[in-house]
């Protein structure tokens, strides 16, 4: 059995396989996605010529310690392909991210890749999204309105839960963006799309962690070893 760090291994280097060269690549947030990295790196190192655009300041740095060449969104504002992990997937490819906070800029590096690839174990996977918690990035300002009206908002879908302010030890978690998250523990999510439309609607949410019609392909690694799943045509 192989612990759980050698499953995110597995599958970042299945995904590594993808990378050809002169890709322009969007580059994930978290746990798996840093083991992607590393390996990337091992390839730019052996001669592999990308340029990556990452998803957040951690990411940036990870790169640029281990000489990965980077660019802004501004700069390669169209980008072959992004690889990043998820908290969970479920059968038609639609993920919950935003567990590291990096939600807003890894949605928008996203939408502007070709393709994207998911990267998970197999623990991720689930019959229906909702069993991990919903990330919610809202604008500090009216923090407690738009709690209310995402409260609101997933009430009028049947969803219920803690709505609980993302903190920091003492202090609010801040994005790079500079937004707070708000963490919704819906437990059932029967109709994301549904869900999305709806939180979108309230004024202070900046972003939502439901990435739906994004994954093109998912990577997990399992004790059976690493399987693909792609999404629905």
């Amino acid at each position: 059995m192989m612990d759980a760090r050698s499953l995110k291994i597995e599958a970042a280097r299945v995904a590594l396989g993808h990378v050809t060269d002169g890709m322009r690549l969007g580059i994930g947030t978290g746990s798996t996605a840093n083991e992607f990295v590393r390996l990337l790196a091992e390839r730019v190192t052996a001669g592999l010529n990308v340029v990556g655009v990452p998803t957040s300041e951690r990411t940036a740095s990870l790169c640029r310690e281990l000489g990965i060449p980077l660019a802004t969104l501004d700069e390669m504002p169209e980008l072959d392909l992004t690889v990043d992990g998820a908290d969970e997937f479920d059968p038609a490819l639609r993920l919950i991210k935003g567990g590291g906070g990096a939600l807003l800029r890894e949605k928008i590096v996203a939408a502007a890749s070709a393709r994207m690839i998911v990267i998970a174990d197999e623990t991720k996977a689930v019959a229906m999204l909702g069993r991990f918690e919903l990330p919610i990035e809202v604008n500090p300002f009216g923090l407690r309105a738009t709690e209310i009206a995402v409260r609101r908002a997933s009430a009028a879908l049947g969803l219920a839960g803690p709505i609980t302010l993302r903190m920091t030890k003492e202090a609010p978690f801040v994005t790079d963006g500079g937004h707070y998250i708000l963490d919704a523990s819906f437990g059932r999510i029967p109709d994301p799309e549904a869900l999305s439309n709806r939180l979108h609607d309230v004024p202070g949410v900046v972003e939502h962690g439901l990435f739906i019609g994004l994954a093109h392909l998912a990577v997990v690694a399992g004790a059976d070893g690493v399987r693909t799943v792609h999404a629905a045509p």
